[in-house]
């Protein structure tokens, strides 16, 4: 059983500028930058068959244009447990609208809603139990201002993610083309 989700890659620049932002901090196991991603909606360990139904369903998205993505500041998850240390993703109506588009088409194969409000993000690195938040907001503090990395995604992509702590390496199973891509015969 494939453990898949969608998403959009981060081009190798951006992720050597989010790269310049791993260590010091106590306690993180940082992601590699090959493995950045923006998670659009993750679907589990599913069967092979779904797969292929997933696969299929994500093909007949409707035709959108290239998707301008701008990283804007740094921020964890977890409150007061933080277990994540993430580059946070602007707001964007255009690309809440593409995570809806794609929660509809896996929820009418049957794939259970998802219960999390979409808060797009790059995770930079998944925090141990001992990671307090003191250390992250230290980590945080520490920090030169966040330059505002900017990028067009010309694509969504179904990953596949070997069960392990952590997850990567991230191997991309099917692309999803945005902008003229999405028009030319062959994308």
């Amino acid at each position: 059983m494939p453990r898949l989700f969608t998403g959009i890659e981060v081009p190798p620049e951006i992720g050597l500028a989010l790269g310049g932002l791993r260590g010091g901090l106590p306690g993180a196991r940082w992601v590699e930058p090959a493995d950045y991603h923006i998670t659009l909606r993750f679907l589990g360990d599913i069967d092979d068959g779904l797969a292929g139904e997933v696969t299929e369903a994500l093909a007949e998205a409707r035709s959108r244009p290239a998707l301008p993505v701008s990283l804007d500041g740094l921020a964890s998850f977890g409150g007061a447990r933080p277990h994540a240390l993430y580059a946070r993703v602007a707001p964007d109506p255009a690309l809440d609208d593409l995570q809806a588009e794609q929660e509809r088409l896996v929820r009418r194969l049957g794939l259970r809603p998802e219960t999390r409000r979409f808060t797009p993000h790059v995770t930079l690195a998944r925090l141990r139990r001992g990671t307090g938040p003191e250390a992250v907001a230290g980590y945080l503090a520490m920090q030169p201002v966040f330059p505002r990395l900017a990028f067009t995604a010309r694509r969504t992509a179904l990953y596949s993610a070997r069960g392990s702590v952590g997850g990567g390496p991230y191997v991309v199973e099917a692309a999803y083309p945005l902008g003229e891509d999405a028009l030319s015969p062959g994308a």
